[in-house]
């Protein structure tokens, strides 16, 4: 029976395996927001320095989504998403001896290994899923796949407060109590806390890279490619309107989500740290001996939790009607929620955040699905490394808003991502139509 189902539909397995890949890319993602608030104490870091996590992660695609978008043009989507499982499981084990280490620099490099692995699956698997089926079902595919990514970003501030966090809350007047060797201990056991979890990490992304190596993956469009011959990756960017404005649409998506998402916890602590929802609450059951900053990552957990529903429902509405008008409802209720955060503040802004969560949801795959649309086959590859190299976004905007943090409070952060989805509804009203190309 499941021979005949391979024969009827041969994408099946190779779409559930692909899947498998937004939701290991989701876990590393989600934990990120975990390491800048842990490395905050653990290693003597303030709020800007901490924020050079996102920049050392989302810098990693920067660098390696053209040469993944070249390698994968050469040698196929199984060995470039190879190539990524292997620099992801590398990286994730990296995080052993940098925890022993405790050099801050040694985890920027770790995390450098898991986003430049990470910049090949991704260039492999969001295009990847657009061609296994119909057209004009591309944008719904990349969403009900990037559902799976929805699904494990849950995880990430879980796993931050039940084994990265601390039980005990390190405050100042703590640390005054405290003799300076055991502060120091302290932050040696916090520095530990990291290796567990991503050893648990290295070993799935390995098992999930044995699946792939022993699965037959088609090669869709490989003919077409090797007619056309040689293609230059900025004759492509350059020909291509909506590409190119679609690759400032990511970068302006992802510094936007790498922003609320890295500095959640702060949000929550500098905006409301004693008033919680009550739906939080009751699904992750507080206890008085919960800190503050776990609390925080419970509340940031259940926003993920906003962010799949959304993701589920925006697929939905995908399939009813046009993509591009579902995601300019949703794009407009960003900008809406992130005004509102930043003019009530407190916890209508914690609120308000929680539900930007929701609206962006569907942003990342379905921007890169307009991005990417009408584009030939010989080309695609390689316009799509230059709409994952736009994560970078997730580099260079972050350490931004910490640093307006730094002269107006948190309030003043949210500017970013203000800006930054403001431009991303333009893009979908008017950049992403197709034109000729130049």
């Amino acid at each position: 029976m499941n021979n005949n189902t391979s024969t009827r539909n041969p994408y099946l397995v190779p779409f559930a395996l692909v899947c498998s890949l937004f939701f290991l890319w989701g876990i590393a993602n989600s934990l990120n927001g975990s390491l800048i608030r842990h490395f905050q104490f653990s290693l003597d870091l303030s709020r800007f320095q901490a924020g050079i996590v996102d920049s050392a992660f989302y810098f990693g695609y920067f660098v390696f989504a053209i040469p993944a978008g070249i390698f994968m043009r050469k040698w196929g989507y199984k060995r470039g998403i190879l190539a990524g499982l292997t620099l992801y499981a590398l990286g994730a084990l990296l995080f052993y001896p940098a925890a022993d280490l405790r050099v801050y620099g040694f985890f920027l490099f770790a995390l450098f290994t898991i986003a430049s692995g990470l910049a090949f699956l991704e260039t492999a698997a969001n295009l990847y899923v657009t061609i296994l089926g119909d057209k004009k079902d591309a944008a719904w595919r990349i969403n009900f796949a990037q559902s799976f990514n929805g699904i494990s970003i849950i995880l990430g501030p879980v796993i931050g407060s039940l084994f990265i966090f601390s039980k005990k809350e390190y405050t100042s007047e703590v640390l005054a109590t405290m003799t300076a060797e055991q502060i120091q201990a302290a932050k040696v056991e916090e520095a530990l806390s990291v290796q567990g979890p991503y050893l648990a990490v290295a070993a799935i992304v390995a098992a999930v890279a044995v699946l792939f190596a022993l699965t037959k993956m088609p090669e869709i469009g490989r003919e077409e490619e090797q007619a056309e011959g040689k293609v230059s990756i900025w004759s492509v960017f350059g020909r291509y309107r909506h590409l190119k404005l679609g690759v400032l649409a990511q970068f302006a998506n992802v510094g936007a989500q790498a922003t609320l998402w890295g500095y959640f916890v702060d949000f929550k602590l500098d905006f409301a740290p004693d008033k919680h929802l009550g739906i939080v609450q009751t699904i992750y059951r507080f206890t008085e001996s919960m800190t503050p900053e776990q609390i925080a990552g419970f509340h940031a957990s259940f926003a993920l939790v906003l962010f799949m529903l959304g993701r589920f429902l925006g697929t939905y509405l995908m399939s009813r009607m046009e993509a591009r008008k579902v995601l300019s409802y949703y794009t407009i209720a960003a900008v809406v929620l992130v005004a509102a955060a930043f003019f009530f503040g407190g916890f209508i802004g914690i609120v308000c955040l929680m539900f930007t969560y929701f609206c962006q949801s569907i942003m990342f795959p379905t921007i890169f699905a307009l991005s990417t649309k009408g584009l030939p086959p010989a080309e695609s590859k390689l316009a799509s490394s230059l709409v994952i190299m736009a994560i970078v976004g997730g580099a260079v905007l972050p350490p931004l808003a910490g640093l307006f943090s730094q002269f107006g409070g948190m309030k003043m952060a949210l500017l970013v991502p203000f800006l930054c989805f403001s431009y991303v509804v333009w893009f979908v009203l008017k950049g992403s139509e197709i034109k000729e190309p130049t």
